[in-house]
């Protein structure tokens, strides 16, 4: 038997519990699908730590939305697009740091070349450089935060208004990010 036929079976017995918000149902459930998620998460991402986040992050929403499940398809069915999402959403995050790490170098290479001395343009390429690791490396929200003050000079005020949220965590994110 496949181990998807196996997940099946568990989620016939588990699942119309679980989407009532049973949790005795719910919590072996979402360990029983951790195994398939990982493995599924795995083709598109290519590497282990990326599937895990993966996994992880499908574990939440399925959680959050393990209500929605209408049994209209097989329960790994559903399971499945919701792991391909997740690491779809993945991928565009990872894009999202590359693009910025690039325009970070671009930016820093572009004023290093201006000023015609080939020591400070390895410089600006060295600093380029690790601050595009140093941005890649932030949560999401610490890096927009750090982006919007500290390379397009927004005030904390039009920072929280632009990612609606308050001034106040807009500050931790920041505090967190530097």
């Amino acid at each position: 038997m496949s181990a998807s036929g196996s997940l099946d079976d568990v989620a016939t017995y588990l699942v119309p519990r679980a989407t009532r918000g049973d949790a005795d149902a719910r919590d072996p459930l979402l360990r029983s699908c951790r195994p398939g998620v990982y493995r599924w998460a795995l083709v598109p991402t290519g590497e282990a730590a990326d599937a895990a986040e993966v996994t992880q992050e499908g574990r939440i929403t399925l959680q959050r939305s393990l209500h929605r499940y209408a049994g209209r398809s097989r329960f790994t069915t559903w399971l499945y697009r919701v792991t391909r999402n997740e690491a779809l959403g993945l991928a565009r995050r990872l894009a999202g740091r590359l693009r910025l790490a690039r325009a970070v170098s671009r930016e820093a290479t572009g004023d290093a070349a201006t000023s015609g001395d080939p020591l400070d343009q390895v410089h600006a390429t060295g600093v380029a450089a690790l601050a595009g690791t140093f941005l890649t490396g932030l949560p999401r929200r610490q890096r927009e935060v750090f982006h919007l003050a500290d390379l397009e000079g927004c005030s904390m005020g039009e920072i929280a208004e632009r990612l609606g949220m308050s001034t106040v965590t807009a500050r931790v994110h920041l505090l967190r990010a530097r």
